[in-house]
């Protein structure tokens, strides 16, 4: 039995940007600490743009990843993990959704195989993972020479992508069960022999209503 999960608003409330955008201004140089108040002001005005639907989120999602990326060009293996770490920690674990992780949590302990699957960067949902006893399929930095090259290896883990991930990983089968919170999550929530959807967005509530899908609300 399989049961794969996304990760920000599903399991958490918290929000690895947010946890990057604190751990840089607590813990990083002063370099750093400026390089991403400009990225944060300079990205601002587009996320108020997809709050007001004037763009589209999944595009403009997507992007912003691949900016938030070049933050860390240069940077090694161990320092990639106590950024992740931190996150985890001071972030997207302290937001965690109790009821939901109990909920796989019981999974495993019958015998099933948690997978998460994530578009935030394979560092930080490794250590999610870990703490849930999981696998991890998140979007990956490009590493060269042992170095962060600023870059993604591939594209985003997120929507259709994330789905075809996660079916490679797993073929023959498909998954018992799937955990998602958004429209994005639709492709690996179909993938499932049974979706659940927790707290879901406006678009994946009226889905989850026609399919007969379960509906969490934490």
């Amino acid at each position: 039995m399989i049961v794969a999960a996304d990760l920000e608003g599903t399991l958490t409330t918290g929000e690895t940007w947010k946890g990057i955008g604190r751990y840089l201004s607590a813990s990083g140089q002063s370099g750093q600490r400026t390089a991403y108040r400009v990225f944060f002001l300079t990205h601002l005005p587009g996320a108020l743009l997809v709050k007001a639907h004037l763009l589209p989120k999944t595009w403009y999602r997507e992007r912003w990843m691949g900016d938030l990326a070049r933050l860390f060009k240069g940077w090694d293996e161990p320092a990639l993990r106590r950024m992740a770490e931190w996150v985890v920690e001071h972030e997207l674990w302290a937001q965690r959704r109790p009821s939901v992780i109990a909920e796989l949590e019981a999974h495993r302990r019958a015998g099933a195989t948690l997978i998460l699957a994530s578009a935030t960067y394979q560092q930080v949902i490794e250590i999610f993972a870990e703490r849930c006893g999981a696998q991890a399929i998140g979007t990956r930095l490009e590493v060269a020479g042992g170095l962060a090259t600023g870059g993604i290896d591939g594209r985003l883990n997120a929507g259709v992508e994330k789905a075809e991930r996660l079916r490679l990983a797993i073929a023959p089968e498909r998954p018992s069960i799937a955990y998602g919170d958004s429209a994005s999550d639709i492709p690996m929530l179909e993938l499932s022999a049974a979706a659940v959807v927790v707290q879901p967005d406006a678009r994946l509530r009226a889905l989850a209503a026609r399919r007969g899908w379960r509906v969490l609300v934490t």
